[in-house]
C-alpha cells in the first residue's frame, strides 16, 4: 500500500518534468544537471516547513498574510534563490528556455517531496492523490515556468536585468498566493476560481514555452545544420 501511495505521489512530478524537459526544441539540458535542480528543490522543503512554522506561530494565521507571505513568499524565494545562485550564472545555462527547465526541475523537485509528505500523512483515497495531481503539484510547475521564463529573459536581456529578476519572483509569488487564497478563504465555491485560474497559467506557460524556444540564440545553428542535412 506505502508503494502504491509513494508512486502515485512521485509520478506527477517526474511526467510533469519529463513534459517541459521534452519541449526544449534546441540542444535540451544535461539530465544530470536537470536532476540536480530536481534534487536542491527537494532538498529545500524541510528547512522551508520549520521557517514557515515559526513564521505562524509568531505572527498568526491570517489568510492573506498565510497566502501571500509564509505560503507563496516564502515558498517561491527560495526556489528563486536556489535558482539564482546553483544555475543563473552557469554556463549550462545558455539560451531562455533553459529558464524554464531548471525553474520547473527546482519547483517539481518540492512539489515531490510536499506532495510524498501529504499523502503519506494524510491519506484518504485515490482521488486525493489525483486532487494533488492536477492542482499543488502542476500548480508549482507552472509557478516554475513564470519564474523560468522571466529569468531566461534576464539572463540573455542586452540591458540590466533587475527588473526582470524582481519579475521571475514576483508574479510566481502572485500567482501561488491567489491560488492559495482562493482555496483558503473560498472553501465552498472555490472550483468555479481554480479550474479558470488554471486554464490560464496552462494556457500562458504553453505561450512562454513556445516564445522562449523562439528566442533561442541556438535556433539559427540548428537550422543551418537542418538545410545541411543531404536530401
Amino acid at each position: 500500500m506505502i508503494i502504491s501511495v509513494l508512486a502515485a505521489a512521485v509520478a506527477p512530478g517526474a511526467a510533469l518534468l519529463a513534459y517541459f524537459y521534452l519541449k526544449d526544441r534546441y540542444a535540451p539540458e544535461p539530465i544530470s544537471m536537470v536532476i540536480r535542480m530536481f534534487l536542491a528543490g527537494a532538498l529545500v522543503v524541510f528547512p522551508v516547513m520549520v521557517l514557515q512554522r515559526a513564521v505562524v506561530l509568531a505572527f498568526g494565521e491570517n489568510p492573506f498574510l498565510f497566502s501571500f507571505v509564509y505560503s507563496a513568499g516564502v515558498e517561491e524565494f527560495f526556489k528563486w534563490f536556489l535558482l539564482y545562485f546553483l544555475i543563473y550564472k552557469h554556463v549550462e545555462f545558455d539560451e531562455p528556455y533553459d529558464g524554464i527547465v531548471y525553474a520547473v526541475a527546482v519547483s517539481l523537485g518540492f512539489a515531490t517531496v510536499e506532495n510524498v509528505i501529504y499523502s503519506l500523512l494524510d491519506y484518504k483515497s485515490f482521488s486525493q492523490l489525483l486532487f494533488r495531481a492536477f492542482l499543488p503539484v502542476s500548480g508549482h510547475a507552472l509557478f516554475g515556468v513564470v519564474m523560468g521564463f522571466y529569468m531566461g529573459k534576464a539572463k540573455f536581456h542586452t540591458g540590466r536585468p533587475l527588473g526582470l529578476l524582481a519579475v521571475s519572483l514576483a508574479f510566481p509569488v502572485f500567482y501561488h498566493g491567489l491560488y492559495d487564497y482562493i482555496l483558503i478563504e473560498l472553501k465552498r465555491y472555490w472550483i468555479w476560481l481554480i479550474v479558470p485560474l488554471m486554464v490560464f497559467l496552462w494556457a500562458r506557460s504553453l505561450w512562454k514555452v513556445n516564445h522562449a524556444n523562439s528566442r533561442s540564440p541556438l535556433r539559427a545553428v540548428y537550422s543551418e545544420d537542418e538545410v545541411k542535412l543531404p536530401t
